[in-house]
């Protein structure tokens, strides 16, 4: 038999429960874990950022070499890195090439209004002024991390004379 002694011991009981699970949802990342990750990464981020996960996943691939059709960590190409960024962090599928990526999987976004995790098109071949050929996530500050020809995955500056001179646009995924 339940007296009402029960009823209030259970009822405190829950009531604790949901005390205590209300409030600020802590990281999961120690703040040296994210002090390592902006150093690596040159940007800064909080404790608190919910886009740690794309920085710890982006960070892991720095220094992967480049490699043409390459989608993997032994060697990549820029939209294989995104296609596995995309997967990986997000759950989502990209198309293979960056023109596929920047018609059918974004919604086309402008510059100032760029968000972590948004696409960033360039064409950089120079016979095809038009022609979207690389492509890269967007950070934050006007960072964003791509898979360079030269230098394999790094963190570039959309500030770079470079990186001015051949935008295309961004992008949100759908």
């Amino acid at each position: 038999m339940i007296t009402a002694k029960s009823i209030r011991l259970i009822l405190f009981f829950c009531l604790g429960i949901l005390i205590t699970s209300c409030g600020t949802k802590k990281s999961l990342y120690r703040p040296n874990e994210v002090a390592d990750l902006s150093n690596k990464l040159g940007i800064e981020i909080r404790n608190d950022d919910p886009n740690i996960p794309l920085y710890a996943e982006v960070s892991s691939w720095l220094g992967v070499k480049y490699r043409y059709g390459g989608n993997s960590r032994s060697g990549t190409d820029c939209s294989g890195f995104t296609q596995n960024i995309y997967r990986d962090v997000y759950n989502k599928k990209l198309s293979r090439s960056s023109n596929d990526q920047s018609k059918n999987d974004v919604k086309n976004i402008s510059k100032n209004k760029l968000q972590t995790g948004d696409l960033v098109f360039f064409a950089t071949n120079s016979k095809k002024k038009n022609t979207i050929n690389h492509v890269g996530i967007y950070l934050k500050d006007s960072y964003f991390v791509h898979a360079s020809t030269k230098r394999g995955v790094v963190v570039s500056s959309l500030n770079q004379d470079y990186y001015k001179r051949t935008w295309k646009k961004g992008g949100r995924v759908k």
